[in-house]
């Protein structure tokens, strides 16, 4: 029985196709292969069914339960799961010691401290007085290097303004 696990894990064997009998396959190639044939055979694909245990066991319709009782696979699968419930049973989740660290914020209290103003955008409100000069609108500050300027211009002309010129 061993020699035959083996040999089904070997990826040189030849697999045949369930979807034309005269495809043997690599077993390493399968599982493509499976794909690409599937959609070239549309109507053979419509009367076989997939193990739900080894997507490479493809099986006539009428036959899937018996294949389900029966499928090599499904001891493998079914094995896993028994041993994955065992697990959990007998893991312990380790208990957490986070705990939250304190804090000294307290934004409601920071709320009435503050004395300045509220931002308003386009304002000035870094004087301190409420002068007519603080509530004027920023002018913007160039970041241009002296004697160079922004021009006033875009380079193009755009095809939407005709720069009143009457046409």
């Amino acid at each position: 029985m061993e020699d035959t696990y083996i040999d089904s894990l070997d990826p040189e064997k030849l697999l045949q196709c369930p979807y034309d009998k005269n495809h043997q396959i690599r077993a390493c190639r399968f599982p493509y292969h499976l794909i690409k044939c599937r959609k070239n055979h549309p109507d053979v694909a419509n009367k076989l069914a997939t193990c739900p245990f080894n997507a490479r066991h493809q099986v006539p319709r009428a036959e899937i339960s018996h294949h389900i009782s029966s499928c090599d696979d499904k001891s493998c699968i079914e094995q896993d799961v028994v041993n994955q419930t065992r697990n959990l049973g007998q893991e312990r989740l380790a208990e957490s010691t986070w705990q939250c660290p304190p804090c000294d914020e307290d934004w409601d209290k920071d709320l009435w401290e503050q004395t300045s103003t509220p931002f308003v955008w386009g304002t000035a409100s870094f004087c301190g007085n409420n002068s007519p000069a603080s509530n004027m609108v920023m002018e913007h500050k160039s970041n241009l290097a002296s004697g160079m300027r922004v021009p006033k211009s875009l380079p193009y002309v755009l095809p939407w303004k005709n720069n009143g010129n009457a046409q």
